[in-house]
């Protein structure tokens, strides 16, 4: 509890109280005061008095401190407050952008359970790279259990290895994908900002409405990054897996019976000569007919592909 010092203000602190009230050190209070991020305290006689003021301050550090912004970036923020320009918008901002970009929520796994996951056979170097790439985070006191920030990434993991895929290839791929995701990340931000937030981050911070106004447009764009990877990541998987499947397939697929002597067909003269002059006279014959079964196979391939998808 505070000490109570005389004043008409609500609640005063010793610099141990307020130490203690705010979770942060005295030798922090006294830094944040020397670098100008903190107030300096009322003098009364030879006892230093804080109120809520510096209370409070010391929390929006802290929040701003655990959302990644450096002290430098903090004073500014700060600085523009007191010269009245308002800090509720840009902490609402914020708190917008450094909140979940995801509707999921992270469960917890015991080690038992992780194991059975994957199989029952408990793999030590696995856990500990599954801990090194995020995919679970240790809980303090609690050797056998885990926190999973993504469900759904860990069930994709679990899969693959059901299907065969070595846990270290799992994780091989994890780091490959995520560095390509996080340069789509990275560019998708450089885009929106070059057209749409360069206007509120200017040399100087954003006033209230403007901080406001940039905190609408981050929850309206935030989905469209995913639409636009996800629709994207379907278009490029529909047309590689198609041609992954072809060149799997072509080479050793038997052809497909035909009925005897279907009799001939008759291609155009134009058709003809162009074929003579690619492959030559002798070489017509068997050019048409390799170029009507990879047509009639493709085809096949790509209806199958189509409909499979479309179950799914």
């Amino acid at each position: 509890m505070p000490h109570a010092l005389p004043s008409s203000s609500s609640c005063e602190y010793r610099i141990e109280d307020l130490a203690h009230a705010s979770g942060a050190t005295v030798r922090t209070i006294r830094a944040y005061q020397d670098r100008g991020l903190l107030p300096r305290p009322e003098r009364r006689g030879r006892s230093n008095v804080y109120g809520e003021t510096h209370l409070a301050r010391l929390r929006q550090i802290a929040d701003l401190l655990d959302r990644g912004y450096t002290l430098a970036s903090i004073k500014e923020l700060l600085e523009a407050w007191d010269a009245g320009r308002g800090l509720g918008g840009v902490l609402g901002l914020v708190a917008e952008v450094s909140g979940p970009w995801t509707d999921e929520e992270a469960v917890r796994i015991s080690r038992d359970d992780l194991d059975a996951t994957f199989g029952g056979e408990p793999d030590d170097g696995a856990v500990a790279e599954a801990v090194e790439l995020g995919i679970l985070e240790r809980v303090p006191g609690k050797d056998r259990e885990f926190l999973v920030p993504s469900p759904q990434e860990l069930a994709v993991a679990a899969e693959l290895h059901a299907a065969g895929v070595p846990l270290d290839a799992i994780s091989g791929h994890l780091r490959e994908l995520r560095g390509q995701v996080e340069h789509i990340a990275a560019r998708f931000l450089d885009f929106t900002t070059e057209h749409v937030f360069a206007r509120y981050l200017g040399n100087r911070p954003p006033t209230d409405a403007e901080a406001a106004e940039a905190a609408g447009l981050v929850r309206r764009l935030r989905p469209l990054a995913q639409q636009t990877v996800d629709a994207e990541l379907a278009r490029a998987m529909r047309l590689f897996a198609t041609r992954h499947l072809q060149q799997h397939l072509g080479a050793t697929a038997p052809a497909a019976p035909v009925d005897p002597d279907p009799g001939p067909v008759t291609l155009p003269a134009h058709t003809v000569r162009a074929v003579q002059a690619l492959v030559g006279p002798e070489n017509v014959a068997a050019f048409v007919a390799a170029a009507a079964e990879r047509e009639v196979q493709a085809r096949t391939l790509d209806a199958l592909a189509s409909a499979h998808l479309s179950t799914d």
